[in-house]
Parts: structure tokens; C-alpha cells; sequence
């Protein structure tokens, strides 16, 4: 099995779920909303309680599987709902219940306050996460609640849901990068089904699932759990909620560490490039240890050229002919590219990907697509957790960009030069909200802060999905005196579980004592 390390890495991926547990959405032993003590309206809302119960099983929208296990050393998690308005511009108005989960700090009498956590996507459960990477966040617990919830629209959070089950297995084994015009009509009335299907099941939601709407969430979230400041630890898409928090609310920002940082000046075009970009440094690095391995890779090719070259032909011929996968379903060449990505978000994957790309060149597709059902949120009963719908209606009500597939097709060229293997794939994909019912808010988010209590912003240089550059752009744009930038020389999405002894000191000295590093310092 993977290690937690991992299992982080693939959870945090901008479409990633793994292994996890927490909170359903329903049952006679589900933590019940709190009713308002006063009429509806934010005066209400903050003055809240929190009724905190034991967790159940988290809900089919967050990925199933059972309760969570014990805390490290003893103790339960405890599961609560905040009301927070569905509409922040009409705070009196319609309120929907957010699923909160914490686990108390070991030493109450040095305790600081909470420590909220979010663990990416956007889509991804913090209800989940949490409890999956408990061992990981043990010291900070001896001084901290630690405490993560599922976002608008995610997870048990007035959850976004597009289609069934069945409807998607088809829909993601689709071809996503079309050859011709009639694949390009296909792709065009899938993208449109799916955002109808949006529509249909959650449409009064769809406007108000932004990450500004979320920002607020959390300050709400703040004054609910007590806390004069936000302690805060973003990953991934996270880093992104993190900044416009930030922006938002300068004055509330405690002790704050950002880690695989989304680039906040990148809009969909220039993120979805630095993403080809990155994954195709991630598939380098991990084609030269192959060969660096030499006749202990399975893989046929005597240097980085050769396995790739292998690769995309292999995808190629998936392209026309799809293999066995599991059960029924077949291995499609949209879900082998899914599956190498997901492998790409941990080192500790890679065995796992040169495992699956041997099988699949053998005419067995069941590890890559193992892999992408991973990634799509698909368990293995077959039902998906909603982390794709809720990355969809999130990305598409955040950004105004609206690219028609002629347009994305317009810019194959660049996205191929970045990356053989994945250019063409994130290339077609700026069409992801060509069909979107709701308009998008920003080019690119506002995180500028002044004011800020530092924010410590972590980069890992070979981070596939939130490339290196992205924390120098987030300093930047947190403006003077705010960001403080630490590097990781490492591999993998993430640098604080990366195992870096070096990176997890100075996260820990500045969460737990205050001790903010120097601005550039690097760790290996």
C-alpha cells in the first residue's frame, strides 16, 4: 500500500481521491445540523453553537468507506455543521449547512486555537483528507484543534452532482482529445450533457460555489470556532483559497502556510500550460530513474527519449483500439493518460506506474485504470464521489475564460511543444466550460494582503500539478512583507510530507513557536 505520504500526494492532485474517511450525509447517527438561535442572518450565524458528535461514514459524495479510526494515541474525531449563507451578497437570506470535523489538541494547556486545514482540488472532502493523514499532522495536534470541513459544494457540503454513476463511466472513458470532426461533435454534446446534467440536479447551487463564497465560509468558520485569528494550512488548490482569504480578511490572517501553490497570476490558459509543463517534467524525472535503474526497469527504451516514445505510442494505440481493463470496462486512452498523471503526484507511485504501463503494454489495462478511476473518484462498487462535479462547477464559476473547443484546438501547438504526452490532453481541456450554465467571476484571483501576518509559502520544484514557479508568483502577489518563500528540492505534489526532515522544522517551528524562516531558504 502507499504510504500516507502518497496517499496525501494523489488526495490533493486538482482532481485527485484516495483512501479516506469521515462524515455521511445522513443516518440516525449523523452529527446534526445546529439549529440558529435567532432569526436567519449573519448576527445568527455567528453566534452559532456547534453540536459536535462521533462521525459516521462519510457519504457517497465524499467517496464512502467506513467511519474514521481512532486518533494516533488514543481519542475520536467529532463531526459538526455550520450554517453559512448560500449567498454571501444576501447574508439574511437562504443558508446552507457546511460539514466540519476535528480532532482536539493533545495538550490543552498550551493549546493556540484551530488549525484549518484544505487539502486542495478544488473539489476535494476535507472530511476525508483529515483523517486520512492524521499520523502526518500528529505534532501540530499537540498544540492545535486540528479541523477541516468539506467546502460549498463538496462532499456532504450542498454538494454539487451532475450525473449517475453509469453516466459517467461513459462519459469518462470518452475521447478527450478528438481527431476529427465528428470525435470533436462527440466531445461537444458529452461536455454539454454534463453540464445540463449540473444544471438540472444543482442549479440554484451553481452560482454560489466560488472560492471567494468559500473564503468567506471560513472566516465565518473562525469567529464560530472561537479563534481571534485563522490559523491556516492550504495545499494545492487550497493555496489559492488561502490567498483570496487573505485578501479578503488581511487583519484575521494567523499563522498561515501555503504548500503546492497554485500560480494566483495564471488564468485557465496559462495554468492548464504550466500543468502540461509540469506533468511533463514529472514523467522526465520519472523516465531517467528508470534508466538509471537499467535492466531493473521493465519499461523498452535506453534513455528518456525511448521510454517516452514507448509511451505515447502506447497511448496512440489505445487511441484506436481500447484493452481490457476491469470487469467489463475497458482501459481508453483518456483513462491511461488519467492514470500516468495520477502516478505522476508521488515518487512513491512511480513503481506503481511502470507496473501499469508494462501490464497495459501487455494488453492489460487494470493498474492505469485503477489509476484514473483514482483520480475520477470512482470506487471500486462502482459509485463516484462528487470531487470531479464539485472541480467543475468551482473552476467554471471562478474563471470568466470561456474557450469553445475550435479555440482550444487553436492552441495545440504550444500545449504539444510543453509536453508529447500531455499536451494534447490539456490542450482540448480548455473547453471544460464552454457549456458551463453560470458565468465566471475573475481572470485570475485578487490575493494581494497588505497588512498580513506572514504567510510561509512552500514550493517544490518538481511539483507536477502546481509547478515551482507558482510560490514565487504567490509571494509576489501577496505583496511586501507578507510572503515568505521556503523551496523544496524534491519530487511529488507537496513538499511538507515530501520527507524532507528540513521542510517539515520550519513549517512546524513557524505553526507552533512563531519562528518564521528567511525568505529563500532551500531545503533538499
Amino acid at each position: 500500500m502507499p504510504t500516507s505520504a502518497a496517499r496525501r500526494a494523489a488526495l490533493l492532485a486538482a482532481t485527485a481521491v484516495l483512501l479516506a474517511a469521515g462524515c455521511s450525509d445522513g443516518g440516525d447517527d449523523a452529527a446534526e445540523p445546529p439549529k440558529e438561535s435567532g432569526p436567519s442572518g449573519r448576527p445568527a450565524l455567528t453566534a452559532q453553537k456547534l453540536s459536535w458528535a462521533p462521525c459516521p461514514p462519510p457519504s457517497a459524495a465524499e467517496g464512502g468507506g467506513p467511519a474514521p479510526s481512532a486518533l494516533p494515541g488514543g481519542g475520536s474525531w467529532e463531526c459538526s455543521f455550520l450554517r453559512a449563507p448560500l449567498d454571501w451578497s444576501k447574508p439574511e437570506g437562504e443558508t446552507i449547512e457546511l460539514a466540519l470535523i476535528r480532532a482536539r489538541a493533545r495538550d490543552a494547556s498550551r493549546r493556540i486555537g484551530s488549525l484549518v486545514f484544505n487539502f486542495g482540488g478544488p473539489g476535494g472532502s476535507g472530511i476525508t483528507g483529515l483523517p486520512s493523514f492524521a499520523e502526518d499532522y500528529e505534532t501540530l495536534r499537540g498544540r492545535y484543534d486540528l479541523v477541516s470541513f468539506d467546502p460549498r459544494g463538496v462532499g456532504r457540503s450542498d454538494p454539487v452532482e451532475c450525473l449517475g454513476d453509469k453516466e459517467l463511466d461513459a462519459y469518462y472513458a470518452l475521447d478527450f482529445t478528438p481527431d476529427d470532426a465528428a470525435e470533436e461533435r462527440t466531445l461537444s454534446d458529452a461536455q454539454k450533457r454534463y453540464a445540463a446534467g449540473c444544471e438540472k440536479d444543482s442549479g440554484p447551487s451553481l452560482p454560489h460555489v466560488g472560492t471567494e463564497n468559500a473564503a468567506r465560509d471560513m472566516d465565518l468558520m473562525r469567529q464560530v470556532l472561537g479563534d481571534e485569528k485563522l490559523h491556516y494550512f492550504g495545499i494545492s488548490y487550497g493555496t489559492e483559497l488561502g490567498g483570496v482569504y487573505a485578501h479578503l480578511f488581511p487583519k484575521n490572517v494567523g499563522r498561515a502556510v501555503f504548500d503546492a501553490v497554485v500560480d494566483p497570476e495564471a488564468g485557465v490558459e496559462d495554468g492548464a500550460l504550466g500543468q502540461a509543463k509540469g506533468f511533463q517534467l514529472a514523467l522526465d524525472n520519472f523516465a531517467q530513474d528508470c534508466v538509471d535503474r537499467g535492466d531493473e526497469c521493465t519499461l523498452p527504451g535506453s534513455d528518456v527519449a525511448g521510454i517516452e516514445t514507448f509511451i505515447t505510442d502506447l497511448l496512440a494505440s489505445l487511441d484506436k483500439k481500447p484493452i481490457a481493463g476491469i470487469g467489463g470496462r475497458e482501459l481508453t486512452q483518456t483513462q491511461a493518460t488519467n492514470g500516468i498523471a495520477q502516478a505522476l503526484y508521488s515518487k512513491e507511485f512511480w513503481t506503481y506506474l511502470e507496473q501499469g504501463l508494462d501490464a497495459a503494454d501487455g494488453g492489460d489495462g487494470a493498474l492505469l485504470l485503477s489509476l484514473s478511476d483514482s483520480m475520477n473518484g470512482r470506487g471500486q462498487n462502482g459509485s463516484y464521489s462528487n470531487i470531479q462535479a464539485a472541480n467543475a462547477a468551482i473552476n467554471c464559476v471562478d474563471f470568466k475564460e470561456r474557450y469553445t473547443l475550435g479555440q482550444a484546438k487553436e492552441r495545440l501547438g504550444e500545449f504539444r511543444e510543453a509536453s508529447p504526452v500531455f499536451g494534447d490532453f490539456m490542450g482540448w481541456s480548455l473547453s471544460g466550460c464552454s457549456q458551463w450554465p453560470v458565468p465566471g467571476a475573475w481572470e485570475h484571483p485578487d490575493v494581494s494582503a497588505p497588512g498580513s501576518a506572514p504567510v510561509l509559502v512552500v514550493g517544490n520544484t518538481g511539483d507536477p500539478a502546481t509547478p515551482y514557479e507558482g510560490a514565487r508568483a504567490m509571494v509576489n502577489a501577496l505583496g511586501k512583507g507578507v510572503g515568505v518563500e521556503l523551496t523544496y528540492e524534491g519530487e511529488g505534489h507537496g513538499a511538507y510530507n515530501g520527507g524532507s526532515a528540513c521542510v517539515k522544522k520550519a513549517v512546524d517551528a513557524y505553526l507552533l513557536d512563531g519562528k518564521v524562516p528567511k525568505s529563500g531558504t532551500v531545503c533538499k
